[in-house]
């Protein structure tokens, strides 16, 4: 993929997607809406006097004690993972904070060398708990990247297994799309995809003023559904003191 026409700043429209197939089917879409940003000026689309009800702030991402800038936090992690990725450009699909809060289960970064082209994708999940953790992928040639998966998110599902995950970044559209197998058997399949709009001031606006807290309807959505899975009595997985710490450090 070369990506150096790619749209950064755009407005993504989202369409998310999750479905369950063990113990039960079970399965849901919404719709969202999702930046398309420059880890080099993340909020390159947000007028300052707008900033408290849409914002992408590095603080929210990677390690919380660590004040760079996004796009140095990226290197940093990459450095530290021992990843020669360059990194000479990385756009970043994510949820704007607003309002004071942001909840952002999968933000993904798309990290491309000089040229455009994709060298890798860091898949950050957060979950509910306050935690994240980075996978790497490394998917340049198309085809999907297999990560273990290592990090508690859903209360429904123990932390084992493996993550097969496709992405795709256009110069007009995004999408990222998750398996997860666990004893032989596919369970879960979640996505996210969306056209890019180029975020000029007025679709900017329009598109904070559709759906000005998105990180709360998330949030509400998510445990929403939770509360409907324990309802039809799923056993609740409980988190283990390694899962909890290592959420925490956000590595």
């Amino acid at each position: 993929m070369t990506a150096t026409a790619t749209l950064a700043p755009a407005v993504v429209h989202a369409h998310v997607a999750h479905r369950r197939t063990r113990p039960f089917r079970y399965e849901f879409t919404h719709r969202t809406t999702m930046w398309l940003v420059d880890a080099a000026d993340p909020d390159a689309a947000f007028p300052r006097w707008l900033r408290p009800l849409a914002a992408v702030r590095a603080a929210d991402h990677f390690r919380s004690d660590d004040d760079r800038p996004l796009l140095a936090k990226v290197h940093a992690h990459l450095r530290d993972e021992g990843i020669d990725w360059t990194a000479a450009r990385v756009l970043v699909l994510v949820n704007a904070r607003s309002a004071g809060y942001v909840f952002d289960p999968l933000t993904t970064y798309f990290c491309l060398d000089a040229q455009g082209r994709l060298e890798g994708v860091l898949a950050e999940v957060h979950n509910t708990y306050g935690g994240r953790h980075v996978y790497p992928l490394h998917v340049a040639g198309g085809s999907p990247a297999q990560v273990d998966k290592e990090f508690y998110v859903s209360p429904f599902f123990t932390v084992d297994g493996r993550y097969d995950i496709r992405v795709r970044l256009t110069d007009d559209s995004v999408a990222v799309a998750i398996a997860l197998t666990q004893g032989g058997e596919q369970v879960f399949t979640g996505s996210v995809h969306g056209d890019l709009t180029p975020a000029t001031r007025p679709r900017t606006l329009g598109a904070v003023a559709r759906n000005p807290f998105p990180s709360h309807r998330v949030s509400a959505l998510i445990r929403w559904h939770g509360v409907r899975l324990w309802l039809r009595r799923l056993p609740v997985v409980p988190r283990r003191s390694r899962e909890v710490t290592k959420g925490m450090v956000g590595t």
